[in-house]
């Protein structure tokens, strides 16, 4: 990874647990479970396809992406350009789980939309996400919210990152027991110290 470069990927890390994040991208510690397996397992498979053409839509798969203003790199899953008098440019994700209240899948199909409006010169209204556990694509605006979203997340996850410091666990032990990383991170030995709070404190918005 280039120097000041960020992974888009890494957001959806920040998004679901700082601490997970620096582990990965400051620490460089990975471990796999069923769940990252499974994810990546789909996502080799959605990358495999050729771009193809059908009636007035066109689908390119495993696109590069790059942003120069936002410090991005990434690929993404599969980008739908639907022509006529205007055209539609859509991303779309492809996740293992089922829709999620949280906004961590939307933050990065977001980035890949902020990536593919720098390089191409367009603007993006929606993107997708498909999910795998339940086969349903939920459609996600780009709208101003989740824009404000997530270019907060980027530029705390490029702070974090230049910092080079790993933050105490988040409170969620359920977020926790799903992650890949439990017996590394040991979130319950790092909570016994209050930590919680601090990390509460510094990451609120």
């Amino acid at each position: 990874m280039e120097d000041n470069i960020l992974s888009i990927s890494a957001l959806q890390h920040y998004a679901y647990c700082p601490r997970q994040y620096a582990l990965i991208h400051v620490e460089q510690v990975w471990a796999e479970n069923r769940f990252t397996a499974e994810g990546r397992v789909l996502h080799e498979r959605v990358d495999s396809g050729a771009a193809e053409q059908r009636r007035h839509i066109r689908y390119e798969r495993g696109v590069m992406l790059r942003s120069e203003r936002y410090r991005l790199v990434g690929k993404m899953d599969l980008l739908e350009i639907e022509g006529g008098k205007e055209q539609v440019y859509r991303p779309v994700e492809y996740k293992r789980g089922k829709p999620k209240v949280q906004d961590w899948d939307r933050i990065q199909l977001c980035a890949q939309a902020l990536c593919i409006e720098e390089m191409r010169d367009v603007v993006i209204r929606e993107g997708a996400i498909w999910y795998w556990e339940v086969r349903r694509r939920e459609l996600v605006p780009i709208d101003d919210r989740l824009r404000e979203i997530t270019i907060f997340t980027i530029e705390q996850a490029h702070a974090l990152l230049a910092e080079g410091r790993t933050p105490p666990p988040i409170d969620d032990k359920k977020r926790c027991r799903a992650c890949s990383l439990f017996n590394l991170c040991e979130p319950d030995r790092f909570r016994k110290d209050g930590s919680a709070r601090y990390i509460r404190e510094l990451f609120k918005t």
